[in-house]
């Protein structure tokens, strides 16, 4: 056997095209946020205020967060031509994806503690003061909630294949974080407008816990997302039943073993063990999906059946 012309039977392993338009959509966000966040530090250093003081601290985990996203589309980038990622870079922005989710969880406890910290120990609000500070920040995120959102829309390509699976999950997390931001400024707003106008004080840490809850539900759907990926979880019980259809159509070949896990953002690997008693090659079996547009990388095994 002649192995000189081997890489017509090689094929690339990078499964996933990373889109310049979402870096570039988060490279901006992080800007305005980092900028909006220095700030708000600075001038509230400047003229002593805690509100400003407070609400720029709180940016900055979100800054953290969305720099995570931008790092790991980077990363992503860079390494995938290494051979070493065996179905590619991906999962690197789903690890992104999957920590961010981590630190909206950690926004959340922070949410919740304080508004508890406030009912227990009240404190005197500079409503005219806050209230600034709380609509610029509002603008800040519903800018930069328009920026991550332009776009983004789902694929109808498949019925079997789940919606939310088509989404950039690095680019909705950091739409989550921004959506969070916006969220807790939304009834911030509300909690200082009773309070300054019906002296409803308790208002204030009962809109921040509710808030916290939100907070905690958009995270715990993101990491039960991206941990399911992270974990190699066949999620897509339509595209497996597809596949044992497409493989058993002949009415001999039986599929004895079948491994399906995601590679990209609607790619999948697949690994396939089979029994016939008149088997045919790898090939034709290959053949036999090629209309399933999700497979990305396929590989069989044929048993003769005895």
């Amino acid at each position: 056997m002649h192995h000189d012309n081997i890489q017509v039977y090689q094929h690339s392993h990078d499964f996933h095209e990373i889109k310049i338009s979402n870096i570039t959509k988060v490279f901006i966000v992080v800007v305005i946020t980092l900028a909006t966040m220095v700030a708000e530090i600075f001038f509230g250093w400047l003229y002593n205020s805690m509100a400003l003081l407070a609400d720029g601290w709180h940016m900055s985990t979100h800054a953290g967060a969305l720099s995570i996203t931008l790092f790991t589309y980077y990363m992503a980038h860079k390494r995938k031509t290494d051979s070493r990622y065996s179905f590619g870079t991906w999962k690197i922005e789903i690890l992104g994806a999957y920590t961010s989710a981590i630190l909206l969880g950690v926004v959340g406890f922070f949410v919740i503690y304080s508004s508890v910290e406030r009912i227990m120990n009240p404190v005197k609000i500079q409503y005219d003061q806050a209230l600034i500070v709380t609509i610029i920040g509002l603008i800040v995120n519903i800018i930069c909630a328009f920026i991550l959102n332009t776009g983004h829309h789902h694929d109808h390509g498949h019925a079997h294949v789940d919606d939310h699976h088509h989404h950039d999950l690095n680019i909705r997390s950091a739409y989550l974080h921004v959506l969070a931001d916006a969220l807790t400024s939304v009834l911030a707003i509300i909690a200082l407008l009773g309070a300054k106008l019906l002296n409803l004080t308790i208002l204030d840490p009962l809109m921040g816990i509710v808030g916290s809850i939100l907070i905690f539900k958009w995270s715990f759907g993101l990491l039960k997302e991206t941990s399911a990926i992270l974990l190699d979880k066949d999620t897509n019980e339509g595209l497996a039943a597809e596949v044992r259809q497409s493989i058993e159509t002949d009415n001999e070949t039986k599929i004895s073993d079948l491994h399906l896990w995601k590679i990209g953002q609607n790619k999948y690997s697949c690994i396939i063990s089979l029994v016939a008693d008149n088997p045919k090659t790898p090939l034709q079996y290959k053949q036999s999906l090629k209309d399933i547009h999700e497979l990305g990388h396929v590989s069989i095994e044929v048993t003769h059946c005895t």
